[in-house]
């Protein structure tokens, strides 16, 4: 995979036009996009179809949690919406029944491990008793376990995620913030270039494209990192 294909561009809009206004904008320079409920709930899932009829890439990050019958349901449905990744948290009953349900779809089932805006604290506050690296690296083994296509979790914790789901998982990693940004709201950050010198395959950058000034300069500028990165892969 070259750079294109690793970064995803989350579309964190809230209507429609706006989203189809910045993949103008970006053209062809992003082929992978990334929405979730703020979009998905304003006419965003027939955009989503529209987007990989196109020919894009979609990830579609639901963040499922259900009970088993219903998660199985819901995922078999959105199999058949061309899509190409869907976010559920990593619980290991709904984990094996969304696997199930999306036998033979081709889509990529990514687990939801810890949100990288969470921190020990805010576990705390959640009722568990174990700190963020801990529990990324329990709910990894449990998505390698139930046959899932890879991981969310921040880049700090790519590397020994690796080491627990073998080479063939995705590992997707939000919070990433191009080089002299601002964090915003995430408290576990990484730069392009880091993210995928640690093991990251996949990158989801928001805020500092689509918020940017010039979108399509700020995409190419992440690209550039991602590409130093694995230039030495590609030689």
């Amino acid at each position: 995979m070259d750079a294109r294909e690793r970064l995803i561009v989350g579309l964190d809009v809230p209507t429609v036009g706006e989203a189809e206004k910045l993949v103008s904008t970006l053209g062809d320079d992003i082929l992978f996009y990334k929405i979730g409920y703020q979009l998905a709930f304003a006419g965003g899932l027939e955009f989503a179809r529209d987007l990989s009829a196109s020919g894009k890439k979609i990830f579609l990050d639901m963040k499922l949690l259900d009970i088993d019958n219903t998660v199985a349901s819901g995922v078999e449905n959105i199999a058949k919406m061309g899509m190409s990744m869907l976010t559920l948290h990593a619980y290991p009953k709904a984990m094996k029944a969304a696997v199930e349900a999306a036998a033979g779809s081709g889509l990529c089932l990514l687990g939801v491990t810890v949100l990288t805006s969470m921190d020990a604290d805010d576990l705390a506050d959640a009722g568990y008793n174990q700190d963020p690296h801990s529990l990324v690296l329990r709910r990894a083994g449990q998505a390698r376990a139930a046959g899932m296509g890879g991981i969310v979790c921040s880049a700090a914790e790519a590397a020994e995620v690796r080491e627990i789901v073998g080479p063939d998982m995705a590992i997707v990693t939000p919070g990433i913030r191009p080089t002299g940004s601002d964090h915003g709201d995430q408290k576990r950050v990484m730069t392009p270039f880091d993210a995928l010198k640690a093991g990251a395959t996949h990158l989801v950058v928001a805020r500092p494209i689509v918020k940017a000034p010039d979108p399509r300069d700020a995409a190419r500028a992440v690209l550039n990192e991602m590409v130093g990165a694995l230039w030495p892969a590609n030689r």
